[in-house]
């Protein structure tokens, strides 16, 4: 991987030293060209005779989401977001009172809302699983669990806002099919920057983000939704789009993923989502996987080191999601320190997630979460700026 060139074609990194890529990555030159262009096509053409005419690329870009995920085409569906995508799945499945729901502690607040949503129109229950002594879902707690019976959906995040982990989520997709529970993914931290096989991992539903680790546009998003699955699934709003309006009192859904889309989208933002995904395709995920791995080490074997900072990333396998906090400094004021200094890192809020009830958890820490483009020099800058304040 030869970084000096792929810092070359990422404008951002002659900013700041980067450290929000968790929340927005940097695009690359092609990515943010990609979507001018077509942006610029609709001036001239109009938005449906643009659409028209890259109608072949909008089509490539399913091909290549499902490449990214092990999937077929037609268990794609492209999206304004990740929280679209997960919406629109979750609330597909036809939940009834007594249905269990299985998730894990370190659960998004978005999500939480919904399961709370589901309890309170269905009657369904909303248990998080146990974490193990690694911080990560207990794989035992969660076959005891499934073994009660009744659990309809277990649904988790793969790598959680916070404490740097990444979830073991084929063990929790074995799990779930022998129950026959159904499992929803939440990958919107994880694409980009871990291999994912929808196969391996076992979920029916995937959904990911594409401003994150993929380093595509803000307002894209993706759903993975297993072929065998697609059909038992109602999408809680229908247009022209995901559905055809067959006499006035019958209309037919689309058979594929494509019935959980809308008519209307940004169609540049879909062909920056594509370009961003080849452009990870072609650099090879385990490869990113291997860098991003190397590179959040040396970090938190920095931060480990300078007085009065804890890093506080807890799981057995670790994300590029470096998480600390340090004596005597609010995680705000770390955060508004380093942007003074060129470096742009973020606050998460652990006290946000109310399915982890740990008696020590911290309020808020400094998220740093590191991309395969940051150096060794960008290193120092963050390390030197949270030892100087």
């Amino acid at each position: 991987m030869d970084i000096t060139q792929l810092r070359a074609v990422t404008p951002g990194c002659t900013e700041t030293a980067f450290f929000d890529n968790a929340g927005s990555a940097l695009h690359t030159e092609n990515v943010t060209r990609t979507v001018v262009d077509h942006l610029l096509l609709e001036a001239r053409l109009g938005g449906y005779a643009a659409a028209d005419r890259e109608d072949d690329r909008v089509e490539a870009v399913y091909a290549s989401v499902a490449r990214l995920l092990n999937a077929l085409p037609e268990e794609i569906a492209l999206v304004d977001s990740a929280t679209r995508a997960w919406d629109m799945a979750f609330h597909a499945i036809a939940f009834r009172p007594g249905d269990r729901i299985l998730t894990s502690r370190s659960e998004y607040p978005s999500n939480g809302l919904a399961f709370l949503q589901a309890k309170e129109r269905f009657g369904v229950s909303v248990e998080p699983i146990p974490d193990d002594e690694h911080g990560q879902v207990d794989l035992d707690a969660l076959a005891e669990l499934l073994g009660q019976g009744g659990v309809r959906l277990v649904a988790v995040n793969h790598v959680p806002t916070y404490d740097g982990l990444v979830q073991p989520a084929a063990g929790i997709g074995a799990l779930a099919r022998r129950a026959g529970a159904l499992y929803l993914l939440d990958a919107c931290q994880s694409a980009g920057q871990l291999p994912l096989d929808v196969r391996e991992i076992g979920c029916h539903l995937l959904s990911a983000a594409g401003r994150k680790y993929l380093r595509g546009p803000r307002g894209t998003g993706f759903l993975y939704v297993d072929r065998e699955l697609v059909t038992g699934l109602r999408p809680p709003m229908l247009d022209l789009r995901s559905a055809t309006w067959t006499g006035p009192d019958t209309f037919e859904i689309r058979p594929d993923a494509r019935r959980f889309e809308t008519w209307e989208r940004s169609v540049a933002g879909l062909l920056g989502l594509g370009a961003a995904v080849d452009e990870a395709l072609a650099l090879g995920l385990d490869p990113i996987r291997r860098r991003i791995d190397t590179v959040a080490d040396r970090l938190r074997a920095g931060l480990s080191g300078l007085d009065g900072v804890r890093v506080h990333d807890r799981g057995r396998v670790r994300s590029g999601i470096v998480t600390f906090a340090k004596e005597g400094r609010d995680a705000q004021q770390l955060v508004d320190g380093l942007r003074a200094a060129g470096v742009t890192a973020t606050v998460s809020r652990p006290s946000s997630a109310r399915f982890d009830l740990r008696a020590r958890k911290p309020v808020e820490v400094v998220r740093a979460s590191v991309h395969y483009y940051n150096t060794d020099d960008e290193l120092d800058r963050l390390l030197d700026g949270v030892a100087k304040l």
